[in-house]
């Protein structure tokens, strides 16, 4: 690819984006300094319809990374304005296709053989043009065809010069969060520069399509036992780099309702099953699918499935974008949908601040009281429902926590964007399926569960605490014994300033020592008490618990 076309492409890309910026300074800040605001309201819609048509038009026409950002875009139901995602949409399938010679030569140059043979039948004219690739339906020969199980399949080719897109693409989203970063509101809101770098990393990978392969695999395999959920299978022996061949399992588009419908699929049913797979997905595997658009999810209708077995598949395809959880950030986001799931504010502010989204200066008790009055008046309201609150209410919400909300004591760490941005994505795919899709019947039934796993395994850390305290119990007299001795003496001397931290540390322990003394008294005045009197027995059993929860908080909260 020719340099004065790529800068050509880098100005394009800029360009835009100015004009939308000094659009947006005029109507939303000049006009409103001049008292104009109301004209601003009246034309907005207009105006955001009119960036959208022009932005899908940037993005066809050029292709790379506009598709993957307009995508995202078009999948915002429930933050973007109807007008805004509706031109969007399009763009799921409306990238122009490469020259199928210049695609020939990348698969086999890739497969290190002409295409004919390699494949049966080889279709010229792409099934889908993406933003990175495009793909081909073909068929195995035969004797491939007896291998796998299957002879129909889909090749995905990369683009030619792909990777020299790609990275004018993101010169030129850098230059553009440069200019974001010196508007005072959005720099004090978010890191962009590092969203950007995150959304750079993700693509990177994403035209790695061996990677890709791997990633179908593994979430493959955390669906195995769930039939309600499907993979295409992939055929190794022609996959490469940058081509990946895979069994061919089009079906209905999840975007597509009123097929959904027509083929006698709940729509609602859908969305459930749709949301009951991304909760596994992030909190029980900590691997989830991170570019969950509706063209690549398709509902595989199954009309001879047997009497039991469910009566269509949700089939996820195109695993280039994945993500990772790994267990600490899990362990903080169960916190926080044990928390949404049980109303619990003061739990909600614990897992925030858990997962680093609190800023050291945040004010614990105001957020916790203003999450308290969001679980009151929102908590259990569908979606349709949150719409049609008046809006002077939502007003009255924001004046009451006025400053708490200008302060903005949230940081997002790098870690969790690409998750955010799919349940971004999954929430306007849900919504677009059921406007009436409650979000908190199903996170309530699994927050639950996951409530009664934790309980299930606090034994065990019970046990561990215990015998932690033990031994601090055998050494601890010996120790304080020592001090008070030195003390009695007159030898007790100062040598650091941090003897006073290491006194409180030693007032502490004794204080835990008591406690697991009471704790061990009770228990085992319970125990012997249950074999004349079970009901004492269970009491003093019970009791027990409270001196020994008041060391693990204890614990928790100042540390050893």
């Amino acid at each position: 690819m020719r340099a004065s076309d790529l800068r050509a492409r880098y100005w394009r890309i800029v360009f835009f984006f100015a004009r939308v910026t000094a659009a947006f300074i005029w109507w939303e800040i000049v006009l409103r300094r001049l008292g104009l605001g109301w004209l601003a309201a009246r034309t907005r819609a207009e105006r955001g319809r009119r960036t959208a048509v022009r932005f899908r038009r940037l993005a066809v026409s050029m292709g790379g990374l506009m598709i993957k950002v307009g995508q995202f875009l078009s999948a915002r139901l429930d933050v973007l304005p109807q007008e805004i995602t509706a031109e969007l949409s399009g763009l799921q399938d409306e990238v122009p296709p490469e020259d199928f010679t210049a695609v020939r030569a990348v698969a086999a140059s890739e497969l290190a053989l002409p295409l004919d043979e390699h494949f049966a039948w080889f279709d010229e004219t792409p099934l889908a043009a993406a933003s990175l690739g495009q793909v081909h339906r073909a068929r195995l020969r035969p004797v491939d065809a007896a291998e796998q199980g299957f002879a129909e399949i889909v090749v995905k080719v990369q683009r030619p010069h792909i990777q020299q897109v790609i990275e004018v693409d993101l010169a030129a989203l850098r230059k553009v969060g440069g200019w974001m970063e010196r508007y005072r509101p959005i720099r004090e809101r978010a890191d962009v520069r590092a969203l950007i770098e995150e959304f750079a990393t993700t693509t990177l990978q994403e035209v790695d399509y061996l990677a890709e392969a791997a990633s179908a695999e593994t979430f493959a395999a955390n669906f195995a036992d769930d039939p309600r959920v499907g993979v295409p299978s992939v055929v190794w022996e022609l996959s490469g780099r940058r081509v990946l061949t895979l069994q061919d399992v089009s079906a209905i588009k999840l975007g597509d309702g009123d097929a959904v419908t027509a083929a006698g699929i709940d729509r609602a049913e859908v969305a459930q099953v749709l949301a009951d797979t991304f909760l596994q997905q992030i909190f029980t595997d900590g691997f989830f699918h991170a570019d969950p658009h509706p063209g690549n999810i398709f509902v595989t209708p199954r009309p001879q499935a047997s009497p039991g077995e469910p009566a269509w598949t949700l089939m996820f395809i195109d695993f280039g974008m994945v993500g990772h959880v790994p267990e600490d950030l899990r362990a903080g986001l169960r916190d926080l949908l044990i928390a949404a799931g049980l109303r619990d504010s003061a739990r909600l502010v614990a897992g925030l601040k858990r997962l680093d989204l609190l800023l050291p200066s945040a004010d614990l008790a105001r957020i916790e009281a203003a999450t308290e009055q969001v679980f009151d008046r929102f908590a259990g309201l569908r979606m349709d429902e949150l719409q049609q609150i008046p809006p002077e209410e939502v007003v009255r919400f924001g004046l009451q926590f006025r400053e708490l909300l200008l302060e903005l004591p949230f940081q997002v760490p790098e870690d969790l964007l690409l998750l955010g941005r799919s349940m971004g994505i999954l929430s306007g795919i849900c919504t677009g399926l059921d406007p009436e899709f409650d979000i908190w019947t199903t996170i309530t039934p699994y927050a639950t569960q996951l409530l009664e796993d934790e309980q299930q395994s606090l034994p065990r850390t019970v046990v561990t605490e215990a015998l932690a305290l033990g031994r601090l119990a055998l050494v601890l007299p010996r120790r304080a014994d020592r001090v008070l001795t030195l003390a009695e003496r007159g030898e007790l001397r100062v040598a650091t300033p941090a003897l006073s931290g290491q006194v409180r540390r030693l007032e502490r322990s004794v204080s835990r020592m008591n406690a697991v003394l009471i704790f061990a008294a009770l228990l085992v005045a319970g125990a012997v008490l249950t074999a004349s009197d079970t009901g004492l027995g269970r009491l003093l059993m019970s009791l027990s618990v409270l001196p020994l929860a008041l060391v693990l908080v204890s614990g928790l909260r100042r540390g050893p």
